[in-house]
């Protein structure tokens, strides 16, 4: 029932974020390439979906600090077979439309309106690089072509205490959008459902006319260029056929998983919806694999050292890891991390090619690439220690940047 319903779309990723709210992960690298649960980028969730959806024309907009985002794209989806006309090819700024980056979600498409000129698809999906998710977009294709809508947006719902972060969405009993606030004070709630709220994901699937129509227009005026403040609110306000697509889990028909993962405190929340013997976000689901790309290392291993016992109790390890004596408690090891005699790693993420010292004591922290921690040293542990040396987040993470020298 679903063959072809793809074959006419096209896929803009934009994944060109700063992510200044992930800051020191995102120091060096775009948001969507920040590593993931041990094995991942956060840009493959999304282009995982994509895959598996049939859609395998996609373009990637890049921007801030992209190389290592481009470089784990072109190892890790290259089996794409391009003489199908299948592919994932990054777009940096190039300056055809205008001679600045891009300044806004609209205008990255708009400056790209060449590669709809040439494709020349029926539709096509917009998405977002940096959201942790598993999604099926050939449904919300379905109810687009049902609804004969202009645009179709991928809503979900949120706890009313949450939505002023978001776009939020008023919609009729049809679905049909009519009235949206990006980030409101007060964000309004679903009717009958005072704690509710419909939430924009970020997924916006269009007729290409009306897509090239409205990033036209939006370039001629003074505006942010971006489809949540911008294009959506005067669609709708212009009685465009904009629709929403409520996210819902197949087998439960409650709202799916997704996070947004665009702080510190996100990103370690997500961790923690992976982890345990009942995930919230199960990544082992046979029926949808995630794609990536590894390093290529010997399996990790654990093993007694110094007369230490090492034990690892619900955490995620990635390859290359040695745990030589020391524990691992409800954690994610990346990569080449190697966890030292008597050492403590508690509820920690580890973005890989880490020393752990022995004796040292790790304890809600981020450890980001290339670092050595030193034997005996505490982090985590001592907040006005911490505090000298590290970044803390709102919510009490200590974060340690990318080749830290610590004391």
């Amino acid at each position: 029932m679903m063959r072809g319903i793809t074959d006419d779309i096209l896929v803009f990723l934009l994944a060109g974020g700063q992510g200044q709210r992930l800051h020191p992960l995102t120091r060096d690298r775009a948001k969507p390439a920040v590593p993931f649960a041990a094995n991942y980028r956060i840009i493959d969730f999304t282009l995982t979906n994509c895959i598996h959806s049939g859609l395998k024309r996609i373009y990637v907009f890049t921007q801030y600090r992209s190389l290592s985002l481009e470089r784990h794209v072109k190892r890790g989806y290259s089996f794409l077979p391009r003489d199908l006309n299948e592919f994932i090819d990054s777009v940096p700024p190039q300056f055809r439309t205008a001679s600045s980056w891009y300044t806004g979600t609209a205008d990255a498409v708009y400056q790209n309106i060449y590669l709809l000129q040439t494709d020349r698809p029926s539709r096509t999906l917009i998405l977002s690089g940096d959201h942790v998710y598993r999604y099926d977009y050939r449904e919300m294709l379905r109810s687009h072509l049902d609804a004969q809508a202009k645009m179709t947006i991928g809503v979900i719902e949120v706890p009313i205490a949450e939505a002023s972060r978001m776009g939020v969405l008023e919609v009729d009993r049809d679905f049909r959008v009519v009235g949206f606030e990006e980030k409101p004070a007060n964000p309004k709630p679903i009717p009958g459902r005072e704690d509710v709220a419909l939430a924009s994901m970020g997924i916006y699937l269009f007729e290409t006319d009306t897509l090239v129509r409205q990033v036209s227009l939006d370039a001629k005026t003074e505006s942010s260029h971006d489809f949540g403040k911008d294009i959506v609110p005067r669609m709708v306000e212009s009685g465009e056929a904009v629709y929403a697509y409520p996210f819902q889990d197949e087998s439960s028909g409650e709202p799916g998983y997704w996070r947004d993962v665009g702080t510190i405190d996100a990103y370690f929340a997500a961790h923690q919806d992976v982890m345990g013997e009942h995930p919230k976000f199960d990544l082992r689901d046979p029926q949808w694999p995630l794609f990536t790309w590894q390093p290529h290392l010997a399996a990790s291993e654990i093993r007694t050292a110094d007369g230490k016992t090492p034990e690892v109790l619900d955490s995620l390890l990635a390859t290359g890891c040695e745990i030589a004596g020391g524990r691992v408690i409800n954690s994610v090891l990346g990569p080449g991390t190697r966890v030292g005699p008597g050492a403590l790693v508690e509820d920690t993420i580890v973005l890989g090619r880490v020393e752990i010292g022995a004796g040292a004591h790790l304890r809600r922290a981020v450890v980001d690439l290339d670092n050595v921690i030193p034997a005996g040293k505490t982090i985590g542990v001592d907040s006005d220690a911490d505090a000298r040396e590290f970044i803390r987040s709102d919510g009490g993470i200590v974060v340690v940047a990318e080749k830290t020298t610590m004391e």
